[in-house]
């Protein structure tokens, strides 16, 4: 991966837009999440995975304090759908395709293998949860996981059929993948023109 990330500790003194491209290598592109998380990027972290987890405490309570339908649930709605669907052919990030060659590679190493029949299920599943959580994406961690696995997991959520619950699976996948993200890039200090590790 190309791309490097400053210190997180030096995040907060950075310029808004140093700010915004670390954050989007991270958490995907998305305005709305930017200005949810930018008030919250003090006091300084001394590492990604605790500044991470600093912002997942945020979006947890946030979540758990607004209101149904309300404003400011919609954002987080907005912010939860920016990662691009699972098995999508067009993934605009960098990282995101990596990520999805991850999981085909993982996938074509299974007895399903990685086919189109197996790509189409997915594709359907996808569907069927955006239309059972409208205005959510599902997003989960896939560690290189192979699609099978992946599609277990979302019909059983599906199935369970609970919106807030994948409200808060959104959120936690989208901290872990940021966590992951931030461990397989350099971190390049700049005002030092050091590399560091996470």
């Amino acid at each position: 991966m190309p791309a490097t990330l400053p210190p997180a500790s030096a995040l907060p003194s950075l310029p808004t837009q140093t700010q915004e491209a670390a954050l989007s290598l991270l958490f995907e592109p998305s305005p709305p999440l930017l200005s949810l998380l930018q008030p919250h990027l003090s006091p300084a972290a001394q590492s990604w995975p605790e500044l991470i987890n600093r912002l997942r405490d945020f979006l947890l309570k946030h979540n758990a304090s607004v209101s149904k339908g309300s404003a400011e649930e919609k954002v987080l709605i907005e912010v939860l759908g920016s990662h691009p669907r699972l098995g999508e052919k067009k993934v605009h990030s960098e990282i995101s395709r990596m990520e999805q060659a991850a999981m085909a590679k993982a996938s074509a190493a299974t007895p399903q293998g990685d086919s189109e029949e197996v790509q189409e299920k997915l594709r359907v599943l996808n569907k069927e949860y955006e239309e059972k959580f409208p205005g959510l994406r599902y997003v989960v961690f896939v560690n290189a996981r192979p699609r099978s696995v992946i599609m277990e997991n979302m019909r059983q959520r599906i199935d369970r059929g609970d919106y807030e619950a994948e409200k808060v699976e959104g959120i936690n996948a989208m901290c872990d993948i940021a966590i992951d993200r931030a461990s397989k890039l350099d971190i390049v200090d700049s005002a030092k023109g050091e590399k560091s590790s996470l």
